[in-house]
């Protein structure tokens, strides 16, 4: 399977990335918002189908959510729950966007929520 590479113009390279996300990705942000986190669907995403796999997706929201809590509170966090509704595939060379933002901030918790998008549409997990 053969698909295009990188990032479009304005999206450059996570290179402060844990392990885990360095691994499976690359990932990229929007250079002047990093509320927007961004990466082709590559064939080590998919399955044997060219279906990006549901755990990536996941992990790759759980990653925006995150980039937007430390945007929005300067704290590190851990995810305690997340729920993720599907609506469409992702296929191996599409882009794939997703936009993380905090919808409340306590103390000790922070509620976020983030979408992703795959050529400007809806298309994956909605936590």
């Amino acid at each position: 399977m053969t698909v295009p590479d990188g990032a479009p113009p304005g999206f450059v390279e996570s290179t402060t990335r844990g392990p885990f996300t360095s691994h499976n990705g690359p990932v990229y942000h929007k250079a002047d918002d990093k509320f927007v986190r961004g990466f082709r669907a590559l064939a080590h995403h998919c399955n044997t189908y060219g279906i990006v796999h549901g755990g990536w997706l996941m992990a790759f929201t759980d990653g925006v959510l995150g980039a937007a809590v430390w945007e929005a509170t300067k704290t590190r966090s851990v995810t305690l729950r997340m729920n993720s509704d599907f609506i469409a595939m992702v296929r191996a060379g599409e882009w794939v966007e997703g936009r993380g933002l905090v919808t409340r901030a306590t103390r000790s918790l922070v509620f976020a929520r983030a979408e992703l998008t795959a050529g400007g549409n809806r298309r994956a997990p909605k936590a």
